[in-house]
């Protein structure tokens, strides 16, 4: 892997991250249903922008392959999913000391792999018709 690609899949992986947290309690304190589902599809939308934005700099300025750019993404997305198992885990340790469940546990390995599955073939698929769109240009 490319450093920049690299670099890219690690800052992505945080923004996921950081952005499902952070909307996540803003979801919390919504004084409304309808605030707390507004939170969440904003967390899609900006998601779906960093998913989107991470394609195009992989296919322009990276210049990988459709299927590398769709590992990549796949990677990010699974890395910012596996934070968001980790975030619960660590929080419950620094408010009280447990011994988490073995699903809590499990989540750690479920979480990356039910979100980087889906988001490997849309990358796929969002790269190639990108890249065919690039080169009739």
């Amino acid at each position: 892997m490319k450093a920049a690609a690299l670099r890219a899949v690690l800052f992505l992986g945080i923004v996921y991250c950081a952005v499902g947290i952070a909307f996540g309690l803003l979801a919390g304190r919504a004084s409304s249903h309808q605030g707390l589902v507004a939170w969440r599809w904003a967390a899609w939308a900006v998601s779906a922008i960093a998913f989107g934005a991470h394609i195009v700099y992989e296919q322009l300025w990276v210049r990988t392959s459709p299927r590398s750019t769709a590992l990549h993404v796949s990677c990010a997305a699974g890395l910012g999913a596996f934070g968001l198992a980790v975030a619960p885990n660590v929080d419950g340790l620094i408010l009280s000391p447990y011994r988490p469940s073995p699903l809590v546990v499990l989540s750690l390995a479920i979480w990356p792999v039910i979100t980087a599955l889906p988001a490997f073939f849309v990358a796929l698929v969002a790269a190639t018709l990108f890249a065919r769109m690039w080169r009739s240009v």
